[in-house]
């Protein structure tokens, strides 16, 4: 069973991100701060979940958060800034854009770049330990997994709907195929083994 709270005299926001390994599209990022008296059976680190149990575990959350908020960086500015400062900048978005100010955050991993002045903890693999880092896990992939299945209808060979931008056989395979596209992150060395084509 997840663990409800870091430190429960504080108002405690869970960040974090989804795609950071990707091949293709941007990486989103979620802030959620749960009330005391948040639970649901099945909220776990998304990655541990099918897809239907993600979709019903986002209805709920976004039901029944205090607050939740999501952001994302494309794959020009992750190019620009390298995909670590991406996910953390996708992270204070959405934290600049929650209701309700955090007086700590948990954040997934073991590193983070300071927000304002507010103290942090960093979890190695908090998604799977405490309730809100899960459902800023579960926020962001479902958010990221829908914008991905809207690229798929532009750039149907890659099958981003099936494997959301992750360098899988058949991704790679479609690349030394058909070369990078627009949503492609060009800093990842993912260079097919002809030229690049820009559609």
């Amino acid at each position: 069973m997840l663990k409800t709270f870091y430190h429960e005299e504080f108002i405690e926001a869970g960040c974090d991100e989804a795609g950071r390994g990707c091949y293709a599209g941007p990486v989103f990022a979620a802030a959620v701060i749960l009330p005391k008296n948040f639970y649901h059976p099945v909220l776990n680190d998304s990655k541990q979940l099918s897809a239907v149990q993600r979709e019903e575990l986002k209805t709920y959350i976004e039901a029944n958060a205090s607050a939740y908020a999501v952001a994302m960086i494309d794959n020009l500015e992750i190019d620009n800034i390298n995909i670590l400062k991406a996910s953390f900048k996708a992270m204070h978005i959405a934290l600049d854009t929650l209701t309700i100010n955090p007086e700590i955050l948990l954040i997934d991993g073991n590193r983070f770049t300071k927000y304002k002045k507010i103290p942090h903890h960093c979890v190695i693999k908090g998604d799977g330990i405490y309730a809100s880092i899960a459902a800023a896990s579960i926020l962001a992939k479902t958010y990221r997994d829908a914008y991905m299945e809207q690229l798929h209808h532009e750039f149907p060979h890659y099958n981003w709907k099936q494997n959301k931008g992750y360098g899988t056989l058949e991704h790679r395979t479609a690349i030394d195929e058909f070369g990078l596209c627009k949503y492609h992150r060009k800093s990842f060395n993912i260079e097919p083994n002809q030229l690049s084509i820009e559609f």
